[in-house]
């Protein structure tokens, strides 16, 4: 399997270089040159098949190379509280994949339990032995999921940059705490898009490439722009489905809609390409929160990131650029690379960039969109409660208010949402949706949120506020590649 950049198609890589670099050096995406069809025998061989199994068969299709596959993904998902990706039924036809049974209570963990592995492996391929530097900019969730991916895995270091006042205290606390050598953890003064795009920007920077490189360190991502990255998200769209024909919910052909949150778009693209390896998907249902910039462009073609941005109760999504988009926007223009290219440049001069008529069309065959207020979110939360005793946090909220919105309550096919954070991350929003006063405290929250929904409380979380706080920076935008290069020293030091 060859991969191509989304900005050159000239730029040609294996899947092990593609895991490796992370983004090409152009700032293009790394997608595979053709995508492998997944048949109706191989989907139901699916059913009742361990989930590790089922990763290593999904993944493997786009990175064969890696011949240690199956050992990776048992010890990934060896990590998780049971299965990894569990259906939940809900109502008729209303089903809640779980998403947040890893270490870091986060659908992140799907992924950056198994990149590392990845990475690994694809280094040994290609005679790599450098340390493996990883920026990562966060909006709550894939910090700390990379924290605990990377940490302690020899050849590797991550660097964590997330958006001071951005994410809520629990999620703050999770990435500070962490005691793992080869990590770098520190506030950037802004909102998650400034945190991504100066992240991006390190990895253009070829003077700080340069001198990483005289230390024997290159830059790698664990961000959804990393091919390694989005590939394993891809399993549980075929695991949601095995699920449902394994239960005779459907039978093999009934298409299925999935709904899900999404600020960055990767979670939902890894549903497109789902899609295009022959899983049935019926729509694709995009749910932002207020930050609606993907609602307003799946619904007219043109995406316009000049908006007020707005903190809400879902942080995760609060974000105005979405890279994986890029991914889209790629497949849609026919492969077109300059054109790609343009489009990306023109974001990030103006702002703003359309997509032609047909291109519209084209995105709007499969993927609907709608966004969910701030009080639609706590309703949705305090109504399914009441009605079907289920707890969700304020991310999984948003979607199900979006579907709920587009598809109705007489759901005409099997609707799919993915749930992706544990309630008790958000615990105090959670609280106050379901009318309950939240005391302010972390961990009073915490037990006060399993009091009153019988959710049981992770010792990884109720555990937090005694941890010794190990990183208290914060850094301008402009200072986040001084602060990586300043890191690195520190890990060639050692």
């Amino acid at each position: 399997m060859k991969f191509y950049s989304t900005r050159n198609k000239n730029n040609v890589a294996s899947g092990a270089q593609a895991v490796c670099r992370g983004i090409s050096e152009e700032g293009g995406l790394y997608v595979p040159s053709e995508f492998p069809v997944v048949s109706k025998e191989k989907t139901e061989s699916f059913c009742g098949a361990a989930y590790e199994d089922t990763a290593a068969e999904i993944v493997g299709m786009f990175l064969p190379e890696l011949t240690e596959l199956a050992e990776y993904t048992r010890a990934a998902y060896s990590r998780f509280c049971g299965d990894p990706a569990p259906v939940v039924q809900i109502a008729e036809n209303t089903f809640i994949t779980e998403l947040w049974h890893g270490p870091t209570h986060a659908f992140k963990d799907i992924a950056l339990t198994l990149l590392p592995h990845l990475l690994s492996g694809s280094k040994k391929i290609l005679g790599n032995d450098k340390i493996t530097l990883i920026p990562v900019a966060t909006s709550g969730d894939t910090g700390k999921a990379a924290l605990e991916g990377f940490g302690g895995v020899e050849g590797t270091a991550v660097a964590v940059f997330y958006p001071s006042g951005g994410v809520s205290d629990l999620q703050k606390l999770q990435m500070i705490t962490t005691e793992h050598k080869n990590v770098f953890v520190s506030a950037i003064n802004g909102n998650f898009d400034d945190a991504q795009t100066a992240v991006k920007k390190a990895f253009a920077n070829e003077r700080l490439i340069k001198e990483l490189a005289d230390e024997g360190i290159e830059l790698s991502s664990a961000n959804s722009i990393n091919f390694g990255r989005l590939a394993p998200q891809i399993t549980y769209y075929f695991t949601s489905y095995a699920d449902l024909l394994d239960g005779g919910r459907i039978k093999y052909g009934d298409k299925v809609d999935f709904c899900v949150p999404s600020g960055n778009f990767g979670d939902i693209l890894a549903g497109y390409y789902a899609l295009k390896m022959g899983l049935p998907v019926g729509r694709l249902i995009c749910a932002s929160n207020v930050n609606n910039v993907l609602c307003d462009f799946i619904n007219t073609g043109v995406y316009d990131r000049r908006r007020e941005f707005h903190k809400t109760t879902s942080p995760s999504m609060d974000i105005l650029i979405s890279s994986n988009l890029e991914r889209l926007i790629f497949d849609l223009s026919g492969e077109n690379d300059e054109l790609t290219a343009e489009r990306m440049s023109k974001l990030g001069s103006e702002g703003v960039y359309s997509l032609t008529e047909e291109e519209t069309e084209k995105m709007q065959k499969t993927f609907s969109a709608g966004y969910a207020e701030e009080d639609e979110v706590a309703e949705t939360i305090s109504e399914y409660f009441d009605e079907y005793g289920y707890i969700m946090d304020p991310h999984t909220a948003v979607a199900v208010t979006v579907a709920d919105k587009l598809c109705g309550g007489e759901r005409e096919r099997p609707t799919v949402i993915l749930s992706t954070a544990s309630p008790h991350k958000f615990a105090a929003s959670v609280l106050e949706a379901i009318g309950e006063k939240p005391t302010g405290n972390e961990v009073k929250d915490l037990v006060t949120l399993e009091n009153a929904t019988a959710l049981e409380v992770p010792e990884t979380l109720i555990s937090l506020p005694k941890k010794e706080k190990l990183f208290n920076g914060c850094v301008n935008r402009d200072e986040v590649a001084g602060a990586i290069k300043e890191f690195a020293q520190r890990m060639a030091r050692k």
